[in-house]
């Protein structure tokens, strides 16, 4: 028999597995990189004020994403099925924690990124051509609700996004491919110009003189005003500045989704996880460092609309820069885009599997994709579009990220303790320091945000509760059919 056959009741022997490590690696990276790292620098700079404390910032997320990322190997190894962490939560927790997760997901975390990601592509196409921006309202109302050609435009993407996904998890692949390795390109060659253009620049030595006086940079009408940040105050300001980063770094186990389609996936998802983070977060560093050479901390910290790339590339490249950042950005929000697309629709073919989703999701087409879950997601993330609420959903769900990420590596401690003959071919690294270490990292980091942040926690705690009454009608009527048959 294929070993592809020879699967379990997740209905996976269907899928082809044609990825590679190559392929899961890209869409490690192409997921991760969308349009954070040309903006959230602002809010960092603001937060904390000083070069020494902005590239912390970005090594801490960066490390926390890691050490997150070599946990989730033994997870992957364990259950190389479609559905990744819902899987995991699942698997250790039960079915009712896989589903607050894969209720999230479907409702803000994934369907909410491919909109803010597509409506970013629409907002910097605008450049370009201002038919097609923000600036151009197609429908207004009193109440302030009003329909931009950018969220036009974004649909349009998701919507031919998910069509080419639809015809097969090659044509994915080819895209993700292509727009991958374009986007890496163009910021490799990004940075390159930023220390090039701007050698022996008194930017850099400017802002390292005094790289480690941590300060709020703040502005009022007449000027920009430096308040000092030590002690728990800076801790505070670190935890606050880190929700941009980390947003910036999540989507990181997109290819946990599609391990029914790669190969050798107890082998090569770990390697995907480790290899695709440690890209991004060298690529987000290196970034940073060449904001630091063109640009000292409080043009960072106010850049234009936090459009920080904008800024830097105006000042390598003169008038063009807008137009080269422009065409990164899109460069980069298309692929990332493609590869949210492709991976969470195998999060709701898994669930509809389970009975937890609708029935219609657990179908695959004949070009062996679940198509239904496709266009169910394709709908719902524009529908986010048009209500222009995708930002604030965004904002209040980082909290509840994290603490699934928490739970998720918390099932490992569990797992070897309920399944300890279970079959591991991948352990987690360095365990179990690592894996407790990044528990104990997000757990602060969400116990300063639930004090400092409520705006950032309540609302998405709000959004799992409503889950549960969701679930326990589900289960009911799973109930109500078995006793029927």
């Amino acid at each position: 028999m294929d070993s592809t056959n020879n699967t379990d009741t997740t209905g996976e022997s269907r899928f082809k597995q044609s990825l590679t490590l190559l392929d899961g690696t890209l869409l490690v990276i192409g997921s991760m990189i969308g349009s954070g790292i040309f903006i959230v620098s602002a809010g960092i700079a603001q937060a904390v004020g000083s070069a020494g404390w902005l590239i912390v910032v970005w090594l801490l997320s960066g490390f926390i994403t890691l050490t997150a990322a070599l946990s989730y190997g033994e997870l992957s190894g364990m259950f190389p099925h479609a559905g990744g962490q819902y899987v995991y939560l699942r698997e250790a927790f039960g079915k009712l924690y896989g589903f607050l997760y894969g209720w999230s997901f479907f409702a803000v975390i994934q369907t909410g990124t491919i909109a803010a990601v597509g409506v970013a592509f629409g907002k910097f196409a605008g450049y370009l051509r201002p038919s097609l921006g923000e600036e151009n309202i197609l429908l207004g109302t009193f109440s302030g609700f009003h329909i931009t050609a950018a969220q036009i435009t974004g649909i349009a993407t998701v919507i031919l996004l998910t069509y080419i996904n639809t015809q097969g998890v090659k044509s994915g692949k080819w895209i993700q491919f292509f727009f991958t390795f374009t986007k890496i390109a163009a910021m490799a060659g990004l940075i390159i110009f930023g220390f090039v253009f701007f050698a022996g620049h008194d930017t850099w030595n400017t802002n390292w003189q005094d790289a480690w006086s941590a300060k709020e940079i703040s502005k009022n009408m007449l000027a920009i005003i430096h308040t000092s940040v030590n002690g728990p105050a800076l801790v505070i300001a670190i935890c606050t500045a880190m929700v941009g980063a980390l947003f910036s770094s999540d989507a990181w186990n997109s290819v946990t989704f599609i391990a029914g389609e790669m190969k050798k996936p107890e082998r090569n998802i770990g390697l995907s996880l480790f290899i695709g983070t440690l890209v991004v977060t060298l690529i987000y560093v290196c970034m940073n460092l060449m904001y630091l050479n063109v640009m000292t901390l409080p043009e960072i910290a106010h850049a234009p609309a936090e459009r920080v790339a904008t800024v830097a590339a105006l000042k390598i490249f003169g008038s063009d820069g807008a137009k080269i950042i422009a065409l990164l950005i899109m460069v980069s929000t298309f692929g990332c885009n493609n590869g949210l697309i492709l991976s969470g629709a195998r999060v709701y073919f898994t669930m509809a599997k389970d009975g937890l989703f609708l029935p219609a999701a657990s179908k695959l087409n004949s070009k062996g994709v679940p198509a239904q879950a496709l266009w169910m997601q394709c709908l719902w993330a524009s529908l986010l579009c048009l209500s222009g609420q995708y930002g604030n959903l965004l904002d209040f769900i980082i909290f509840t990220v994290l603490l699934f990420y928490i739970l998720t590596i918390g099932g490992i401690f569990k797992l070897r303790r309920t399944m300890p003959n279970h079959p591991r071919p991948y352990k987690a690294f360095g365990y179990p320091v690592i894996p407790a270490l990044y528990i104990a990292l997000a757990s602060f980091i969400c116990i300063v945000l639930l004090k400092y942040k409520p705006d950032y926690t309540w609302p998405g705690l709000i959004i799992v509760i409503m889950g549960l009454p969701i679930y326990y009608v589900l289960q009911k009527k799973a109930a109500i059919k078995n006793k029927e048959l």
